[in-house]
């Protein structure tokens, strides 16, 4: 990953390829964002803006030659759209336009980002922004990775789609860069990035590569020398005599079984105890309800959700944490074989609850009846799940923002994590007249519904294996795999959602207490 420092280097002398500065909308114009470079310079820079064609806009990134007063080639003015009420900057926005800037400058060395960084919040915002815009999958590539080295930032954007590394240095210019809350703060940050990376990785991974097998190899090299973290991994055969019948069932139809991954976290004196349940499909078919062929590819991504768990519960023990945090990491290939379920097949959840299957492209909510029971058997304060779990999500709230339902006061603690660590969640209902949707003419319950409501069914559907314990629901599907283009701090590709909004609500815990 990119390393990053705090350095109170004055931004006109640093020695790096580039500087980075923002800018930002105002009813006069353009206004250059900056207690650190001289007002003369500030004053040039906002008189050429609307020359450049710069606006200071979100997301807005122009790289412009320095001039004689910088020591840097290169200057990226990046955008933070215009100022909140009191004059400031939300952390969400620093974040964003630090990401913007970073992702276009993969393929060069070094950079220096002159952003708004005179507080702990701000100083957490630029870096976590800057090292989660700093991302590139190049896992695949024969060549190029290292090509293009002499790149210039106006080649950054170029550079990031023909496979070039992110930019390999940071710094970050602060006066509270010796300040010890600042060190920590910046520590958090680079926890937090990598684990967003981590999460990135694994969705990222080709499905011939990634399956539940190599995946329960994976939480274990994750977890390897990370202290207090034990792995524990049932395989096919002990899952289907343990009864673990839902992810038995999806993963019938592969010629590679399904896995039930528990990475546990538990420091010296936990003062509680939280359970993360994540979503392994780690590729979907459909089953013999095969999906459409179209942009079937994307499927890989559907084990998004237990790639979140796990780089959580990574972070968790690496931030110290005083929760006990356990994820459930739920994995199975839903193929069409000759041995797949079938509609019409009924299952037997782990506990005893039954299931008539409808749709063999509603699995995800099979396996992760398995991995609710499970938790919530071994005792935990509360429960959360992340799935990448209906397209009824993106129909609802788009590909930008996730659902998260549940019992009310744990959805609420979901949401304000959420709005914490800069990530979009929305609330939803689990409406008890809808329950009638997932109703068996001969089982417990039904693994679909109409159409109409269809997140809600899928929400209502897990909410039978959890009862009445502390639990909330958080559908990923869209967030989690960005088919277009990059945006802020957000790539084309896995997203890493739901690690940072997981780790807010651990860490909301943990201060609680």
């Amino acid at each position: 990953m990119t390393s990053v420092t705090l350095s109170s280097k004055n931004p006109t002398a640093v020695k790096a390829e580039v500087l980075v500065v923002a800018t930002a909308q105002t009813s006069d114009g353009v206004a250059v964002v900056s207690d650190q470079l001289p007002t003369d310079l500030l004053t040039e820079l906002e008189s050429l803006a609307p020359q450049l064609g710069v606006t200071g806009a979100r997301d807005e990134v122009r790289k412009i030659p320095a001039g004689p007063k910088l020591a840097v080639d290169v200057l990226v003015l990046t955008g933070l759209g215009e100022r909140a009420e009191d004059g400031t900057f939300a952390a969400e926005t620093l974040r964003r336009a630090a990401g913007a800037a970073t992702r276009e400058l993969a393929g060069l060395k070094s950079a220096a980002i002159a952003l708004p960084a005179s507080d702990d919040d701000e100083i957490t915002a630029v870096t976590e922004g800057a090292l989660l815009g700093a991302y590139a999958f190049n896992r695949y590539r024969t060549s190029g990775k290292d090509a293009g080295k002499d790149n210039t930032a106006k080649d950054g954007a170029k550079a990031a789609k023909n496979g070039k590394d992110p930019v390999a240095a940071l710094e970050i210019l602060t006066p509270l860069h010796k300040n010890a809350k600042a060190k920590v703060a910046a520590e958090r940050a680079e926890i937090v990035a990598a684990a967003v990376h981590a999460a990135r990785d694994l969705v990222n991974a080709a499905p011939n590569e990634l399956y539940p097998a190599t995946f329960a190899d994976a939480a274990k090299a994750a977890a390897k020398d990370v202290r207090h973290v034990k792995v524990t991994v049932l395989d096919d055969k002990q899952l289907a005599s343990g009864g673990y019948g839902g992810l038995t069932a999806v993963g019938q139809g592969s010629s590679r079984g399904p896995r039930l991954v528990k990475v546990a976290y538990t420091p010296a004196k936990p003062n509680g105890r939280v359970a993360l349940v994540g979503k392994g499909i780690t590729f979907d078919s459909g089953g013999i309800s095969i999906k459409p062929a179209a942009g079937m590819e994307a499927m890989k991504s559907d084990m998004a959700g237990a790639a979140a768990v796990l780089s959580t519960v990574v972070a968790a023990a690496r931030l110290n944490l005083p929760v006990a945090v356990t994820g459930y990491l739920c994995l199975a290939e839903n193929m069409p074989g000759g041995n797949a379920q079938r509609p019409a097949d009924v299952i037997t959840i782990y506990g005893g609850k039954t299931v008539e299957v409808l749709n063999t492209d509603a699995e995800g909510r099979i396996v992760m009846a398995d991995g609710l029971v499970s938790a919530i058997e071994d005792g935990h304060d509360v429960v959360l799940d992340i799935a990448t779990l209906t397209g009824a999500q993106m129909v609802a709230l788009g590909n930008r923002t996730s659902a998260v339902m549940g019992t009310d006061a744990v959805r609420d603690e979901v949401k304000a994590a959420a709005d914490t660590s800069g990530e979009l969640f929305w609330p939803m209902p689990l409406p008890e007249e809808l329950k009638s949707n997932i109703k068996s003419k001969v089982a417990d319950v039904a693994n679909s519904g109409p159409r109409w409501g269809g997140m809600l069914n899928a929400g209502l559907f897990l909410q039978t294996f959890v009862g009445d314990h502390p639990w909330a629901h958080l559908d990923i599907a869209g967030p989690a795999f960005n088919e277009g283009s990059g945006h802020g701090y957000t790539p084309g590709g896995g997203t890493g959602v739901g690690v940072r909004t997981l780790l807010s609500f651990l860490e909301g815990r943990a201060a609680a207490k």
